[in-house]
């Protein structure tokens, strides 16, 4: 865990950090070959659980999904979202998180900031359990979606939690949504590595929602590149088998089991 953790560490202003997330252990077997952190992120809720939001996902949603993802996991950092609700306090929080790495076997957890909760990452860490923060747009506490870091208060204020975050003991931090100024300020700053999304390329790692950059989503904001079309070619590939079955040809006898 540690020489995972020392080793994303390392890479800052050195080399790119390669994200995406992954509920499953299919997917993140693909992942685990091409990227550096693999996120069982809480965007789960709106991917595969059809939610409006990340609100209420379930703790034991989020467990189940990541021991299934670390079964195809070898060689990333396998991280796990804290959902909303499971860090409310110090010691909820430091329980939560270790039920998380127990169950999950999981490197590290993560949680949003509400530029509140820099105690819970100290407590969390305190547990031996490495912490990734998060700034920015932050899902779990805003529901109205905004860039931030458009004028100078604002970059204060976030140049303010990042640094917070950073002295708690975080290993990393997630940028999500801020002016690329403001993402490159922060990322000048601290020692620790930051994560972009929708935070432009200043940043010394990006992260990205599996199934919006395969196309799968049907949510492609401007931060998002459609790396292929999935739904498209599922889609071709379910009316195919439609048609062959309503025409009698499959199952053919090539796919009997027992003869013809």
């Amino acid at each position: 865990m540690i020489k995972k953790i020392n080793q994303i560490i390392k890479k800052k202003s050195f080399k790119k950090i390669v994200c995406l997330t992954a509920y499953s252990k299919n997917i993140s077997k693909i992942l685990d070959k091409h990227c550096d952190i693999t996120l069982v992120g809480d965007s789960l809720a709106n991917v595969l659980y059809g939610m409006k939001n990340t609100h209420s996902i379930s703790l034991s949603t989020i467990i189940e999904h990541s021991i299934s993802v670390k079964k195809g996991i070898k060689k990333s950092l396998m991280v796990v979202d804290m959902p909303k609700g499971s860090y409310q306090n110090p010691l909820q929080a430091k329980r939560n998180a270790k039920l998380i790495v127990k169950k999950t076997k999981c490197d590290a957890v993560k949680i949003e900031s509400n530029n509140k909760n820099f105690k819970i990452i100290k407590e969390i860490i305190k547990a031996n359990i490495p912490v990734m923060g998060h700034i920015g747009y932050t899902p779990q506490f805003k529901n109205n979606f905004k860039v931030e870091g458009k004028n100078k208060k604002e970059i204060k204020r976030l140049i303010g939690e990042a640094k917070s975050i950073e002295r708690a003991g975080a290993f990393s931090i997630v940028l999500e949504c801020l002016t690329p100024d403001t993402a490159k300020i922060i990322t000048n700053l601290l020692r620790i590595p930051t994560i972009g999304i929708g935070s432009s390329s200043y940043c010394d790692g990006q992260i990205l929602v599996t199934d919006d950059m395969l196309g799968l989503s049907g949510f492609y904001p401007k931060f998002v590149k459609k790396y292929i079309n999935l739904n498209s070619l599922i889609e071709k590939a379910v009316k195919k088998y439609s048609k062959d079955v309503k025409a009698k040809r499959f199952p053919n006898n090539k796919n009997f089991l027992y003869g013809k």
